[in-house]
């Protein structure tokens, strides 16, 4: 659905692909902290999960985004828009 001449549905979409990109970024970063935690690295290992968590605020964000996107659309669903 196009709102005020955004794509609303592509935008949807749109942040979708982004979350999945950051949720295969968290999962790598996810196993790369194990990895030195096991060897024990202990400042490596603290910041990769800092790094997760990050990564999990990002994926939030994102979450918060796509529904405020669907809820925007909804709203401006009466708007149409003329070329001029």
């Amino acid at each position: 659905m196009c709102t005020d001449g955004v794509n609303a549905s592509q935008l949807a979409s749109a942040v979708e692909q982004i979350d999945e990109a950051v949720a295969l970024c968290r999962r790598w970063t996810h196993r790369a902290y194990h990895r030195v935690d096991e060897a024990e690295f202990a400042k490596s290992a603290k910041t990769l999960k800092k790094a997760q968590e990050l990564l999990d605020d990002v994926r939030a964000l994102l979450d918060e985004a796509g529904e405020l996107i669907e809820r925007e659309a909804e709203a401006s669903a009466g708007i149409s828009v003329k070329a001029v």
